[in-house]
């Protein structure tokens, strides 16, 4: 009967990546297949066909458990639209201050400092930035940052659409290496898995060779030949607002802050987003971004108008994306060492048993993380190892799984921000991308497994 819920995640997965083709947006199979997924496995519970395992591994039958069972079930689901709820409201957040910045033109100031036409420095210039912003806001909030940049600088929707891919790759790889980079290092830092510094110390290296090697390639590229129009020498100081700078430096700077009011608080980063987004909002509320401000002007720089130029069809799409593979992951699908596990603990386990070799299993994990949210994968391999803070398989799982999934564009947070801000297509990143992200992941993976056997052996 698990067959059914693996079935409907196909044929959801399917359709997802033939957008296109179907000419059909992919937030509504997205949505359908969640549905269906927690459908089915609500009455398949109540029929006694499937039993669920929450978070803490407690797995629930109704026959066997009653009003208990019942009550796991609806924690279950609670527990899953709680932590895709945290990742919405974190990218609701970003989005609207980075709107924000965006109608009072603080975005000027950045494209006034990118002085370059040639295709090939743009390429650079914004890889490197994707990467050490990553690394400082966040892999998600970083690509959002960036693509809202290159609509500044690329107004031709073919070029800027190769940039944005490249992005998503830059920003993955700086994201691996920081604490605060990506969901997954996050988890692994909360957990005492990882370190900061010893994040830094085994992944920097191995996520800048990730970062380089696409980049390399990508040069010499025919899109990022010639020359682009950027109308940098004619960035007038009257195209901009009295209040751009102060917007721009109070946006980023507020959304610097959240990592930083994560590590005082021990809060979750949503709470520290929606503080950053209400100061942002409370400030763009008493600011005068023109000389002769009225209030009869005052919508264009609300907030409210912030909110209403969101891609929400992205927010639904990541809902749905997360919701059915967490579906997935609270299906009993097997028993490991006489214990009843999830899909893709048990996919995660079967892999174990079926490779010896533990790099390998990780590589595996890391190239899986492009298909499936890498969150629930980290997770199994949380529960399936037991080795000590700032082990070297940590790290390599921070690795894998950090950067692996820029090989589809919705293997990460980065990717789907990027495809819903620039409607790219599944099938042309694909084509186009994915081999680049393929040599880039395998090449740090190359130099992770090097820097362990010669430098970190011992550890």
């Amino acid at each position: 009967m698990e067959s059914i819920i693996l079935l409907i995640f196909v044929i959801g997965y399917l359709s997802i990546t033939l957008e296109h083709p179907l000419r059909l947006d992919k937030t509504v199979p997205a949505l359908i297949m969640a549905a269906l997924i927690w459908a089915v496995l609500a009455v398949g519970f109540q029929s006694g066909w499937y039993d669920v395992i929450d978070s803490h591994e407690t797995a629930y039958n109704l026959l066997g458990g009653g009003e208990a069972a019942e009550e796991g079930f609806k924690n279950t689901l609670l527990h899953h639209l709680g932590k895709t709820a945290e990742i919405l409201i974190f990218l609701i957040g970003a989005m609207t201050i980075v709107e924000i910045i965006d109608l009072h033109r603080g975005f000027e100031i950045l494209k006034g400092a990118v002085r370059t036409r040639s295709k090939r420095k743009l390429l650079w210039i914004i890889g490197v930035l994707a990467f050490i912003l990553s690394a400082i806001i966040d892999n998600l909030t970083a690509t959002i940052v960036l693509v809202t940049l290159l609509r500044k600088l690329i107004h031709k929707r073919e070029d800027r659409l190769w940039y944005a891919a490249m992005v998503v790759i830059a920003a993955n790889a700086g994201g691996a290496w920081s604490p605060i980079g990506d969901v997954t290092t996050t988890m692994l830092w909360i957990a005492d898995n990882v370190t900061a510094a010893g994040l830094i110390k085994y992944v920097v290296v191995p996520s800048i060779v990730c970062f380089i090697i696409p980049f390399v390639f990508a040069s010499y590229m025919k899109p990022f030949s010639g020359y682009i129009e950027v109308d940098t020498t004619e960035d007038k100081e009257s195209e901009r607002l009295l209040s751009s700078k102060t917007m721009l430096f109070l946006g980023l700077g507020m959304i610097v802050s959240v990592p930083v009011f994560k590590t005082i608080t021990h809060l979750p980063p949503y709470i520290g987003m929606m503080f950053a987004l209400g100061i942002v909002w409370l400030v763009s509320e008493y600011i005068h971004p023109e000389e002769d401000f009225s209030k009869e002007r005052r919508h264009l720089y609300s907030a409210h108008k912030a909110l209403s130029r969101i891609e929400i069809s992205s927010i639904l799409f990541f809902l749905g994306i997360l919701m059915a593979v967490g579906g997935l992951e609270s299906l009993v699908y097997g028993v490991v060492n006489g214990e009843e596990v999830g899909t893709l603990r048990y996919l995660a386990e079967v892999l174990q048993g079926a490779i010896p070799n533990q790099d390998v299993v990780v590589i595996l994990l890391g190239i899986l993380s492009a298909i499936i949210d890498n969150v629930p994968l980290v997770a199994a391999s949380m529960g399936m190892y037991d080795a000590p803070t700032d082990s070297v398989l940590w790290h390599f799982i921070a690795y894998s799984a950090g950067t692996g999934g820029s090989m589809l564009i919705i293997g990460s947070a980065a990717g789907v921000a990027a495809m819903g801000m620039e409607r790219i297509d599944f099938i042309w990143y694909l084509k186009k991308i994915a081999w680049l992200a393929f040599v880039g992941f395998i090449a740090g993976a190359g130099v992770f497994l090097l820097m362990e056997h010669f430098l970190f052996s011992a550890t």
